[in-house]
């Protein structure tokens, strides 16, 4: 089958993300996938080019052998005016991959882009999946803009032949946006166990950045936003380390957060028990994770970008027996509930509290043994063979 799949993030340097996974895995076994992305971490490449166009075949992010073509139209890399050529550029480009691509199905992520290629999808009969795994237009940086952002969601989602949620907290948000209940299915997050398997050793990790056997390591992946909780789990981190010397705080991942997180560390002499490791391969995360005790998830519940999604980094951690401390968010609060490896605070500072409870205690096992049962049922295979059966329904 030929799926032409359209986005408004990067497909090689954002994640990887739920589609990398989905997408990658329909490849090996057999389908034809282009994706339409857009490079919207262009402004910090640090290339002088005023406009970008280009194909990349063969692209392969999370499992080897996967062949996706990737296609960037012309953006012109001008604040502002690269969101004005994205309009007209994505439009051409729909329609060419319509006209030349001829695909079976159509995907989108996210707003424009989406809208873009839904009315490309009706006008040449061709089925049009909406795929929710954020609230989209909580993601606008320009907050008078996501009033917008919303009213053209509404008008996908009530234009599409499916409407695709990660989650149950998601589905109740977009149908009450007006999508069809019976046009909308939950695709949980999918795990591969294979990569994310129990055998994996991060010692070395422990060794590299100077971890004894004695302490504990609590454990962030992820892109860095201000709103994620990490620069308040820090500071507090200074406050209790009088008493809690064997506490060590491993960051993983880039963003809007890190020069803070650099700052707060220089400030707080946290030199020896903050590590800021910068953005790492995707490959390598299973031995972070392992070499951690004890992964966070501390960012503002009052976000309105966090209030119905689970970051697929959770189930990642609940999958190598790690307990998650959460602030309540939402979505995670419904898919996760209670006494299944998750254990919620209620501020982002809180997490400190949260983790030197579990230590003393000695409960750390247990909520990790806890996390990896809940998990074990969601499986990459029946994510794809689910989405598949869908796929064969609408065409």
């Amino acid at each position: 089958m030929k799926i032409l799949l359209v986005q408004e993030t990067d497909w090689l340097e954002k994640g990887p993300l739920q589609q990398n996974h989905l997408m990658e895995r329909l490849s090996l076994k057999g389908h034809e996938i282009r994706v339409i992305d857009y490079e919207i971490l262009w402004k910090t490449h640090g290339k002088k080019e005023l406009l970008s166009k280009r194909e990349i075949n063969n692209v392969s992010r999370v499992y080897k052998g996967a062949n996706i073509t990737l296609i960037r139209p012309p953006l012109i890399k001008i604040p502002h005016l690269d969101y004005i050529s994205l309009v007209f550029s994505r439009k051409r480009e729909i329609n060419k991959q319509i006209r030349e691509f001829n695909p079976d199905v159509i995907v989108g992520f996210q707003i424009l882009t989406p809208y873009i290629a839904m009315k490309a999808a009706k006008k040449n009969n061709i089925p049009f999946i909406y795929y929710w795994t954020d609230v989209y237009h909580t993601q606008i940086p320009f907050k008078p803009y996501q009033p917008i952002g919303k009213y053209i969601e509404k008008k996908i989602l009530r234009n599409s032949d499916k409407v695709i949620v990660i989650n149950e907290k998601l589905k109740e948000f977009v149908v009450k946006m007006g999508s069809d209940p019976k046009k909308t299915h939950v695709e949980k997050a999918g795990m591969d166990f294979n990569r994310f398997n129990l055998e994996i050793d991060g010692s070395w990790i422990r060794e590299k950045y100077g971890i004894k056997k004695e302490d504990f390591v609590l454990f962030f992946v992820g892109w860095l936003y201000d709103f994620g909780g990490l620069k308040e789990v820090a500071i507090r981190l200074s406050e209790v380390l009088d008493k809690n010397p064997n506490i060590k705080l491993l960051i993983v991942g880039e963003g809007d957060a890190y020069n803070d997180l650099q700052k707060i560390q220089k400030e707080y002499h946290l030199d020896n028990n903050m590590i800021l490791t910068g953005k790492q391969p995707y490959e390598k995360v299973p031995d972070f994770i392992s070499a951690a005790d004890i992964c966070l998830l501390p960012a503002y519940p009052t976000e309105k970008m966090m209030q119905e999604i689970v970051p697929i980094k959770t189930y990642e951690y609940m999958a190598m027996n790690k307990p998650v401390i959460a602030t309540k968010l939402p979505g995670v609060m419904k898919e996760f509930g209670e006494d299944h490896g998750v254990i919620y605070v209620e501020k982002p500072e809180d997490t400190l509290d949260k983790a030197i409870e579990l230590i003393e205690n000695g409960t750390i096992k247990e909520h990790g043994l806890r996390a990896r049962r809940f998990v074990e049922k969601y499986n990459w295979d029946n994510v794809v063979n689910d989405f598949e059966a869908i796929l064969e329904e609408l065409t």
